[in-house]
């Protein structure tokens, strides 16, 4: 196809045409409203043997392979589609002790992209470093020396976690075909792809077969006219008109030797001849030479009768030519997504200030209550029986009239005694619950919501087993009351929910709840 070019006096292709899935190697990316494009690089190797399987007419499956190199997990790659994912990690060698070196990179990042990011997540106390060297120069080199005592594994989980030694990409496939665009896998463009690389391929021996037809068709004239000395014929022509009809009339005795029929073009290349090359033509020169196009003109005509093996063949000697130069470079490998909870280093304090109801990992002049991170989550449990989880912070609100301040982690959830007046002189309920799933920053209430409501015990376990512990619940002396101490066994409930109300202990007035010695509460144990 054809156009105007920018000034109108000439045409040019408006494209030009590529007999290899060009795209799928060097990838591709832009940005449209709605049709954003995100086509990764893939093997040169791979690609040859997935076009000749889709000749062949097998299954094939390509995935993306990276100039930088580094691990890949295509697991999610769904052929390039919208909605797929590939995580790609940077190649993290051990050198020695607390000394890590990075040798290959992720997928659109930079060797200094990579430094800054592992600087920023060290200031953000996520990472520890003690120094950074990057000696990339050929070839990427980045040396991470790490403080003494850290965990070097876990500190590898802790880069490909916080920093961008661990990207994920999210490929979306979208070409443009008859003017539209569409969104296609990476098999169905290498499909594609390998169709177009046959049709061209066979434009390519059709003209191949034509230009040889032609030098075919030429050298048999000219060995006529100059074997048949026709030439001779017009030594005594005067007029142009005269050597062209002479010509035409020393021809037509061989003209059925010829097999397409001979036009005043040819005739007028004929006069062209040098005397030179009729005093020095050999005979058996322009046979062996017509021999010769005659066997190529076969071969073409195999060839394109057998176009599909035709183009096989080329796929292979591609390979076999360029294949060497371009071997895989980044590793297929599937690898767990990394808990940044799991790896991020607890180096900060968490500080409760009571009073005003403030909780943080800046407030090193008040309480501290435990080591943190800066990925945490903060719960508070209050006095009245609610309960509220809050990011931490240098310094955020909890509320105050705090019971209970400490770490929360979902993924640990630790299980909680409570013993709770229901409002003013009400009933005295007691429970035992964990807590999942919450909203940050939202209000619980853990009780039934009567005003008045007074939380008489509250202790945290870190398990069921450690939860079953047996408290006193003293209760304030009234009339014919003769027992005023109630034994509670926390491992006679349930563990439930935070919404659960709980399970009534007494109706009557309760003085105080204290922890029975743990020699008294294995006595009572033992007694059933």
């Amino acid at each position: 196809q054809w156009a105007a070019s920018y000034d109108g006096r000439n045409k040019e292709p408006v494209t030009l045409p590529v007999k290899f899935p060009l795209l799928l190697v060097h990838g591709a990316e832009g940005i449209a409203v709605g049709l954003a494009c995100k086509i990764l690089p893939h093997n040169f190797n791979e690609l040859v043997d997935a076009c000749i399987a889709s000749l062949r007419k097998e299954e094939f499956e390509v995935f993306p392979d990276f100039p930088q190199g580094g691990i890949a997990d295509a697991s999610d790659y769904n052929d390039g589609l919208r909605g797929g994912r590939v995580r790609v990690r940077a190649r993290i060698e051990r050198e020695k002790a607390r000394h890590l070196i990075i040798r290959e990179i992720p997928y659109g990042t930079t060797a200094g992209s990579l430094c800054d990011s592992i600087l920023k997540a060290n200031e953000q106390g996520k990472v520890k470093v003690s120094k950074i060297e990057d000696c990339t120069a050929e070839f990427v080199e980045i040396h991470v020396h790490l403080p003494a005592g850290t965990d070097t594994d876990q500190a590898m989980q802790a880069l490909y976690a916080f920093t961008d030694c661990e990207v994920s990409i999210s490929p979306n496939a979208c070409v443009i075909e008859d003017q539209q665009p569409k969104f296609l896998g990476v098999s169905e463009i290498l499909r594609r792809n390998a169709k177009l690389t046959r049709e061209l391929l066979k434009q390519e021996l059709e003209i191949k077969l034509h230009e040889l037809e032609e030098k075919w068709h030429f050298s048999s004239l000219e060995k006529i006219f100059i074997e048949k000395r026709v030439y001779r014929r017009i030594e005594e022509c005067e007029t142009w008109e005269a050597v062209i009809e002479e010509i035409w009339t020393g021809l037509k005795p061989y003209l059925g030797m010829l097999r397409r029929e001979v036009t005043d073009d040819d005739i007028v290349r004929l006069t062209e001849i040098k005397i030179k090359r009729i005093s020095k033509f050999d005979s058996f020169k322009a046979d062996e030479y017509l021999r010769g196009l005659e066997d190529q003109i076969a071969q073409t005509k195999r060839n394109l009768k057998n176009l599909t093996k035709f183009a096989i063949k080329w796929f292979e000697g591609l390979k076999e030519k360029f294949g060497k130069d371009h071997p895989r470079r980044t590793e297929l490998s599937t690898f767990d997504r990394v808990d940044a909870k799991e790896v991020v280093i607890a180096n900060d304090t968490l500080y409760v200030n009571a009073k005003e109801g403030f909780a943080g990992y800046g407030m090193k002049r008040d309480e501290a209550v435990c080591k943190c991170s800066r990925m945490d989550d903060i719960i508070a449990f209050s006095k009245d029986g609610h309960m509220r989880v809050v990011k931490i912070a240098d310094k955020v609100f909890i509320g105050k009239d705090n019971l209970l301040v400490n770490i929360f982690r979902k993924e640990e959830p630790k299980v909680y005694n409570m013993i709770y007046v229901d409002g003013r002189g009400g009933r005295v309920m007691a429970k035992r619950f964990q807590v999942s799933g919450v909203t940050r920053e939202k209000l619980y209430d853990l009780t039934k919501g009567t005003p008045g409501t007074r939380v008489l015990w509250l202790s945290e376990h870190e398990n069921e087993e450690e939860s079953n512990i047996i408290v006193r619940v003293h209760l304030k002396p009234a009339l014919r009351l003769r027992n005023v101490q109630i034994d509670l066994n926390f491992a006679e409930f349930a563990v439930k929910g935070r919404s659960a109300q709980g399970n009534i202990v007494t109706k009557h007035l309760v003085d105080r709840v204290s922890r029975i010695p743990k020699a008294e509460q294995e006595e009572i144990a033992s007694k059933g």
